[in-house]
Order: structure tokens, then C-alpha cells, then sequence
């Protein structure tokens, strides 16, 4: 029996995926240049990269744990095969094309800008405010074992091996170990952090997002060490990329942003900072903390915890698959990606 059948006829008109697609399709067509310059005209065929970062976007969307999983999916998945343009007939491609190509994605900053043309695309449909954002950061887990934490002098005394080379018993009871003297052999940029007091250590990079405060829309994300002043450091360098002019705007942050020298630093930006108020050594006064919009301000910043929940849960990156902070931010560009398609594709028909 012969039957004719499409991916195309197989998603049903109302499928919400329909919108992400047109609006994925729209922001990687404004990058056509930069991946006409990132692959020679001779040599064998390569994965389309707009393929690749759509890819990316499904296993952000649809919680695939792995770049392996997704290509096994995508033999009989018909709803990925149409979200990426593929036929009946066309072959998934290998797993390894992910890893062979994401330096050339590194080189080029493909996933950025990616990141940049969706946050365009929400500008243009009026769903970004001008004047409110909300900046707050996290950590992220990084793909590194307690175990690989080793001491960087190699003369330091080592831990004795077990009857087990690959997954050894060590017991760290007793043991000083920081940043300053041990060092992951996995992933050399993790660092060993925790949430609060009484929490545990782990091996971690900070994550960071800057929302608009109208629409609770992702404009900025960032991926970097963890550490103790990386929240007010990143959080600057975000306003300076993401925010520059010189309208006044405000920021809402929480307490770990309170201190004199990011007021100051803010101040100097000619943004108004809507910190968490401290009953002690307050560097904020009450022609602030008095204004209306500060408490506006104070309500509406909780909403970026939904972001990192979501991006944490849905979008897989409560633990980063990749070593280093370059690869983790590629992945963090790319789930922050996800999450502003997803809200534009409801917003949009709800503001027409």
C-alpha cells in the first residue's frame, strides 16, 4: 500500500509550536550573513547551523536531556522533523555533529546573536519596557564531580586510591578545601560554591538574567565564574551592553545587590537602583524607598525567579552538560532564547 503523508500534515493548525517556528525562522533569517562566512563553499556538506540552534531550541523546549536522545527522537518524531524542515526520508543526523560544529557556533557568537534578534523581535511587537528591568542571578551546576576537586599543588598529599581507579571512595571529613587551593581536573573553571549558610558546596558557575519588568521578558543573560561579587559585576556589564542611553531607568534587585559601591555604580549610570532595603548600614534613602514605583519595583522583581525556574526546570539548565563557561553560555543564550519565544508566541496574539 502506497500512502503519502508530510510532517506538514501531521501538526494540527493550532499547534502552538506554529508560532515559535515563524518567529525562530524570522530572527535566524536576519542572520543568513553570519552563517554564509562560517562554512567554505568546497569541501562535504555540513549540517545547516539554523538547523542546529532550532535543534537547540526543541531539546530547551521540549526537555530533551541530551544531544543523543534528541537525534534518536528525531527519527520518529514528526513534530521535531517538522519544526527543523526535514522530509520523511531525510536521515537524523549523528550526535557528534553537535560537538563539531559548537566551537564554529563559539567563534562566530552565533548563539547571542541569536538571543539578540528574539529580544528585537519582542522590541518591535512593543513588549519591552523602556524604563523598569529587574536584574538577580543563580547558580548553576556544573557537569564536575566533588571527587575531581583535587589540590593544584602537585606535591600536595593525595588522597589514597581504592580498589575502585574510576569512582574511588575518598572521604573529605576533616579536609580545608577552597577555591584558592583545590581545583576541579573536570572542569577547571567551576567553583566550588553555595546558595546560603548551612547549605551545601558545590562545583558551580553564577548564572544571571536582566528581565524588562512590563512583560517579564529575558534582555540579558549571562554565564560566569561563581563568586562573591559576580552578581554586581556581571549585573553592570549587562546595563552597560544591554541598556545604554541616557534615559534614566530603574533596577529592582534583592539583597545581595545591597551595597554603597553598586548604588554608586548605578547612580553614575544614570540608572535608579530599587534594591531590597537592609534595616542596617541602608545605602538607599527615602527619596527612594518612599516612591511608589520602588514598591512597584519590589513586587514585580520576584517574577525573575519564573525565569529561573523555568530555564532550570524545562529548559535542563539546573546542571550545565558541557565544560567551561563559554560552552555553558552558549547552552544559557539558547534556553533564554526558548523562553522569550515561548512568551512572545502568547503575547503577541493576546496584544492584537
Amino acid at each position: 500500500m502506497l500512502c503519502l503523508m508530510s510532517p506538514e500534515g501531521r501538526v494540527r493548525a493550532d499547534h502552538p509550536l506554529r508560532r515559535i517556528k515563524r518567529l525562530a525562522d524570522e530572527a535566524l533569517a536576519e542572520l543568513h550573513g553570519v552563517f554564509e562566512a562560517m562554512y567554505s563553499d568546497s569541501g562535504r556538506p555540513s549540517i545547516p547551523p539554523e538547523r542546529l540552534l532550532k535543534s537547540m531550541l526543541l531539546m530547551a523546549l521540549y526537555t530533551v536531556r541530551s544531544e543523543r536522545l534528541f537525534c534518536e527522537q528525531l527519527d520518529y518524531n514528526l513534530l521535531f522533523r517538522w519544526f527543523l524542515d526535514m522530509d520523511m526520508v531525510e536521515a537524523s543526523f549523528d550526535p557528534s555533529t553537535f560537538s563539531k560544529n559548537r566551537e564554529r557556533l563559539l567563534v562566530h557568537d552565533v548563539a547571542r546573536a541569536f538571543f539578540g534578534r528574539v529580544v528585537e523581535q519582542a522590541r518591535r511587537g512593543h513588549l519591552l519596557s523602556s524604563e523598569h528591568f529587574t536584574v538577580d542571578g543563580t547558580l548553576i551546576e556544573a557537569w564536575a564531580s566533588l571527587k575531581s576537586f583535587k589540590p593544584k599543588r602537585r606535591d600536595s598529599k593525595e588522597e589514597p586510591l581504592s580498589d575502585d581507579p574510576g569512582n574511588p571512595s575518598i572521604d573529605f571529613h576533616g579536609q580545608k578545601r577552597s577555591n584558592e587551593t583545590h581545583q576541579s581536573t573536570t572542569d577547571p573553571e567551576a567553583k566550588l560554591a553555595r546558595k546560603g549558610d548551612g547549605k551545601e558546596a558545590k562545583l558551580c558557575f553564577s548564572g544571571h538574567a536582566l528581565m524588562e519588568n512590563c512583560h517579564g521578558l529575558v534582555v540579558g543573560i549571562q554565564v560566569a565564574e561563581a563568586s562573591g561579587f559576580a552578581e554586581r559585576r556581571v549585573a553592570l556589564d549587562m546595563i552597560d551592553d544591554v541598556l545604554p542611553g541616557e534615559r534614566r531607568i530603574t533596577l529592582g534587585a534583592d539583597r545581595g545587590y545591597h551595597s554603597r559601591d553598586f548604588v554608586r555604580a548605578c547612580r553614575d549610570r544614570n540608572v535608579t537602583p530599587h534594591l531590597a532595603d537592609k534595616t542596617r548600614a541602608s545605602a538607599l534613602d527615602r527619596r527612594t524607598t518612599a516612591m511608589t514605583g520602588y514598591a512597584i519595583s519590589q513586587r514585580v522583581r520576584k517574577r525573575v525567579e519564573e525565569i529561573f525556574g523555568w530555564v532550570k526546570t524545562v529548559g535542563g539548565l539546573r546542571k550545565t552538560r558541557f565544560r567551561g563557561i563559554a560552552r555553558t553560555r552558549l547552552s544559557a543564550y539558547m534556553v533564554g532564547a526558548a523562553y522569550n519565544l515561548l512568551r512572545i508566541a502568547r503575547l503577541i496574539p493576546a496584544r492584537s
